[in-house]
This record gives C-alpha cells, structure tokens and sequence, in this order.
C-alpha cells in the first residue's frame, strides 16, 4: 500500500504544478475514458449479438423484395447505425476539449508570471518559474489527454462505417 501512498502525493504534487485547470482536464479526459470504455465494450460484446438479431429477423421474412420490405431492411441499418454512433460525437468532443482546456492553463499561468513580475519585477526567478510551470504543464497535459483518445475516435468511426457496410451488403444480398 506504500506505492499506493506514493502515488497519490506524486499525483498530488502534479496537479499542483499545473494549477486549477489540470482538475478540469482530469474531469474530461475521466469522462472521455468512460465513453471510450463503453463504446469499446459496445463494439466488441453488444454489436456482433445485435448484428446476428438483425439477420435472423431479416432471414426469417419471407418477403424481402417488395418496397416495404425494403423500407424495413433500411430501417434496421438506420437503427444499427445509430447504435454503433452513439457517444462518438461526445467522443471528439472531449477530444478537442483537452488542448482548449490546456490553452487556457497556459493563459492563465502566464498571467501568474506577469503578476509576479509586476509585484518582484524580474528579479525572483523561483516565483517566476512557479508561473511558467504553470504554464506549460497544462498545455502538456491536455495534449497529452487529447492525444490518448485520437486513436480510439477514429477507431471508432472506421468500424462505423465498416460495420455499417456489411450490414448493409449482407442484408441487400439474402
């Protein structure tokens, strides 16, 4: 349990470094983790049983020509479709969220040195390092946290349109 400890004032001491806004860019990348970890699961447990309901339903009519049954084959795609982009939007988001979030540590921990200079002047290099660490490790860190969901938003549109597609090529064919 001492590494447990160990972490905690490491991570402790990590955000105060950074100030206040590591805190809201903690809070996205956790919430963007969360739709990540769900649309993971989604695609890998919940998708493939869907898929196989969907072609059982579609296999067990007997009419699959007729207009109508070409407005339902169009709806189950629509409603598959749906379900594999739920949460990906919300994704992105964040995504671009984190280096905003970063930004706006940066302008404000410059402007923590621009204070200390204006009360020290530019001889108090300690304080003035506080500020420009402030400054910089925002800016780290929600690169950092945008660019951990990059792979996993693209990801997850590719196997959108991919899932999409073959749902809709098995469907148009049986």
């Amino acid at each position: 349990m001492v590494w447990l400890s160990d972490l905690s004032a490491t991570l402790q001491e990590f955000m105060e470094l950074g100030g206040d806004v590591l805190w809201a860019i903690m809070l996205v990348l956790l919430l963007m983790w969360t739709f990540i970890l769900e649309r993971m699961w989604y695609f890998k447990m919940v998708h493939p049983k869907r898929v196989r309901e969907i072609i059982a339903a579609w296999d067990a009519r007997v009419d699959t020509t007729s207009w109508h049954a070409r407005q339902i084959r169009e709806a189950m795609i629509s409603e598959a479709s749906g379900d594999l982009s739920r949460h990906l939007l919300m994704i992105k988001t964040l995504i671009a969220l984190c280096p905003l979030l970063g930004l706006l540590g940066t302008v404000t921990g410059m402007l923590n040195v621009f204070d200390i200079m204006a009360i020290t002047g530019t001889g108090n290099a300690r304080a003035m390092a506080s500020g420009v660490s402030k400054a910089t490790v925002p800016t780290m860190a929600g690169m950092v946290a945008a660019l951990s969901g990059v792979y996993f938003g693209s990801r997850f549109e590719y196997w959108h349109s991919t899932e999409t597609e073959k749902l809709e090529d098995y469907l148009q064919h049986h």
